[in-house]
């Protein structure tokens, strides 16, 4: 990295919550328990769903890959978050600063595609449940996730050069970690077309998956409110809830920080939000599926009253 003056500089100072020294002891003790209870959550999710035979189907497939999305991501982030709050020297390579900025990129885009292949799923589950372990084939799921993890490398490796190819005027990153808009306020030069390229990447991502949601979900309440029976109808709405829940939080959160311009809002308002949607949507993400599905409950209950029986 060579900065505007000519200097080399091979790496950037993380501000994180440093202007808040007084709270960093109990900032390191709730984010350390956020990210204990995720690792938690969405390893005991992965195992949970590979050991019990009655969970290996399309939609528990795409959890747990979510599981593992989520695992990752947090992973991305939380260990350095946690070391430079107890540490003086908050500092980030440059090369470890492009990492975490491509794999944070690549595992949040790839999280959006697989929403929309869990959101397929459920699309042929309730209109073609006939045809559904046809169709959904383990060929089928795995060229959905393949598909998933290639859309999302390709806009990681968009945004992460899109973002590392400016000058920079200053090492001091306003944030916990490498993120996109705060890179984008070191630079020595205006970001115009960094922003353009920026907003119409994570447009494009953001329209293929939520219009395919969407319209996805228009067919799926078309085939719901269908069912001649209330109680259908109930089960219906029941299948699709949890994933609709999870796709609002994280899409909302998604346009609200990358689906604008760099400039013209503060970055110290947006660490609040990047720890929601860095730190506890992997968290909230098990514990929505898991707390509105009886398969999974059924699931937990009979594996820990094995383990106390055995």
């Amino acid at each position: 990295m060579v900065l505007k003056n000519g200097t080399v500089k091979t790496e950037f100072i993380l501000l994180g919550f440093s202007d808040h020294p007084e709270l960093q002891s109990l900032l390191f003790i709730v984010f350390f328990v956020i990210y204990t209870i995720t690792l938690m959550g969405n390893l005991g999710m992965i195992l949970l769903i590979t050991t019990t035979s009655q969970l290996h189907t399309p939609m528990y497939f795409f959890l747990c890959v979510l599981s593992f999305i989520d695992a990752c991501s947090s992973s991305v982030i939380a260990p350095k978050l946690l070391t430079d709050l107890v540490s003086l020297k908050k500092t980030i390579s440059y090369n470890g600063c492009a990492a975490q900025l491509y794999f944070f990129c690549c595992l949040v885009d790839t999280e959006s595609f697989l929403l929309v292949a869990m959101a397929y799923d459920r699309y042929i589950a309730i209109c073609n449940p006939l045809l559904y372990t046809v169709i959904m084939s383990k060929r089928i799921c795995g060229q959905l996730v393949i598909g998933a993890f290639l859309g999302g490398t390709m806009s990681a490796i968009t945004h992460t050069t899109n973002t590392l190819h400016i000058s920079f005027c200053s090492k001091e990153i306003n944030h916990f970690f490498c993120d996109i808009s705060p890179l984008f306020a070191l630079s020595c030069t205006d970001t115009y077309v960094h922003d353009i390229v920026l907003v119409v990447a994570s447009g494009l991502v953001e329209a293929i998956c939520l219009l395919t949601v969407l319209l996805s979900y228009v067919f799926i309440i078309v085939a719901i409110l269908k069912t001649g029976s209330a109680e259908g109808r109930k089960k219906g709405f029941s299948t699709c809830a949890s994933h609709l829940i999870v796709v609002t939080i994280y899409h909302g959160t998604i346009i609200f920080i990358y689906m604008r311009p760099s400039t013209g809002h503060s970055l110290d308002s947006d660490k609040v939000t990047a720890v929601f949607y860095t730190l506890m949507i992997p968290m909230l993400n098990p514990l929505i599926y898991s707390l509105r599905n009886k398969d999974v409950k059924n699931a937990f209950r009979r594996m820990v009253g094995w383990k106390l029986h055995d």
